[in-house]
């Protein structure tokens, strides 16, 4: 049985009284205006019907002021016991409490104090709370209640507000923006087969009514390639991707990831279209293509962005071709003669590809802040991309870089299937080294490429890490409506 505190249990007494009065929780109200657009209303507006929580009130004799909020707005509302009449005054004053629903109808006027106001004429009771807010001048200040009661974090906390209206707006471009340029929106499933479309651990479950063991999505690419093989021309979707790794300021196992695809375009057209898609954004968002992260300045409306060749820059770093070997030991020999890191910490890598990963995101990736495009990656790291022409142990990959995080990957696609089907035997090579990351032999994908398929490029990015960057937040926690927290014993 829940125990109530002694402000609670007041607050249930309350809800008694006001039944007896009308429904503490009635079914509907009818509002004229949400109170965004309501605040815009000239004075004299009569028969405006808002409706919110009260975040604010001041209680008075014969005058009485409340804030009420939504997720976009407030508006103050002005009680007089002329116009609202005794009786509703009386229930007023000492029924309604701070967090409480109220719907009131009247005219809009401006205090003197220059205060977009609505005077009363009539109100509903729409909706006691049992709980109280936070103390209104130090609001919800607990990082994890924040994270477990974001509700709360929105009604107190206007960065909050922001951030997530923000990240809705930001749904509205993606969709608004790749419409626009020839897009199509698809689904693809989420519990799958084969755990294929990026390097990750998954989370495994099983299927009762098939009686199979399945995976949940590590990333939606395999499918979105098999659309274009049927037809669509540019196909995109908004995914949740689930992938059982570690916890940090950037991960969370389960995010949003944003993928589109598009025929007969190579991975520097997708270069121009992430830079025009990021600037507009930007300019939607917070009307600026230059921000502020975490004390670094990044200007995202320059022409020509910074680019680094991964494999050059990689083989400068470590002084020797890597590219020619072939044995994941060798290569750990090599980086320890040259003194860059020890055995110890190479230790938990097992195979080229996770060797190669851990160096580059030490020797280069860490020191990168503005804007930058790393290019020309080594083969070995992702068995789905397209092998360069002119050096097959190379891929045509890109990745944007920002303040040393990754903000999204792109390809030329590889579309041959007999180069597909050695990549993923290369994989299963790596697995059986103890690379729990790697991908399994898709052959319902192959077979869509054996189908047949034109040149792509398709390119990857998270919405979290995005709205960390655009609204400086400095965790992923700070921009996930709901992060999933341990249970409280």
């Amino acid at each position: 049985m829940k125990e109530y505190s002694e402000q609670e249990q007041v607050r249930m007494e309350k809800v008694e009284k006001i039944r007896e009065i009308c429904n503490p929780y009635p079914e509907r109200y009818e509002k004229t205006h949400s109170l965004k657009d309501a605040r815009a209303l000239e004075d004299g507006t009569k028969d405006v019907s808002l409706a919110g929580r009260i975040v604010f009130a001041r209680k008075m004799g014969k005058l009485s002021f409340v804030r009420i909020r939504d997720i976009e707005g407030d508006m103050q509302l002005e009680f007089k016991i002329d116009e609202v009449g005794e009786e509703k005054y009386d229930f007023f004053k000492k029924l309604i409490d701070i967090g409480d629903f109220i719907g009131a109808k009247g005219e809009i006027f401006t205090t003197q104090t220059g205060e977009k106001t609505l005077r009363v004429h009539t109100f509903e009771f729409l909706g006691k709370a049992l709980r109280p807010l936070p103390e209104k001048f130090h609001g919800l200040t607990d990082t994890e209640i924040k994270y477990r009661e974001r509700y709360v974090d929105l009604i107190m906390n206007e960065e909050a507000r922001k951030v997530f209206l923000g990240r809705s707006k930001l749904y509205a471009y993606i969709h608004k923006f790749l419409g626009e340029n020839g897009f199509l929106q698809v689904e693809t499933p989420i519990i799958q087969t084969a755990v294929c479309g990026a390097s990750a651990r998954p989370f495994y479950t099983h299927h009762n009514a098939l009686d199979i063991d399945c995976n949940l999505r590590i990333a939606p690419e395999t499918y979105l390639k098999q659309c274009i093989a049927a037809g669509y021309d540019r196909v995109y979707e908004v995914a949740k991707c689930f992938r059982n790794e570690g916890m940090d300021t950037e991960h969370l196992q389960e995010f949003t990831q944003v993928e589109w695809y598009a025929s007969y375009w190579n991975f520097e057209d997708n270069i121009k279209f992430y830079q025009n898609f990021i600037r507009g954004l930007l300019q939607e968002l917070v009307g600026t293509t230059t921000i502020e992260y975490q004390g670094h300045t990044l200007d995202f409306g320059k022409e020509n962005w910074k680019r680094i060749n991964y494999v050059e820059e990689m083989t400068k770093k470590f002084g020797f071709n890597f590219l020619s070997i072939e044995e994941p030991e060798e290569l750990k020999k090599q980086i320890v003669d040259k003194g860059l890191f020890t055995y110890a910490e190479l230790e938990e890598y097992k195979s080229l590809s996770q060797i190669i990963d851990f160096c580059y995101k030490k020797l280069i990736r860490a020191d990168i802040i503005e804007p930058t495009i790393i290019y020309n990656y080594p083969a070995v790291l992702i068995p789905l991309a397209r092998r360069n022409d002119k050096d097959k142990r190379i891929i045509d990959v890109f990745q944007v870089l920002v303040c040393g995080t990754e903000l999204c990957k792109a390809y030329s696609e590889l579309v041959d299937p007999v180069v597909q089907r050695n990549a993923f035997e290369d994989q299963l090579k790596a697995k059986a080294q103890g690379d729990e990351e790697t991908m399994d032999m898709d052959e319902t994908f192959l077979s869509a490429m054996e189908q047949g398929m034109p040149p792509i490029s398709g390119l990857g990015f998270g919405i979290d890490r995005l709205m960390m960057l655009i609204y400086n937040q400095p965790s992923i926690r700070d921009v996930v409506l709901f992060p999933l927290m341990k249970p409280n014993n």
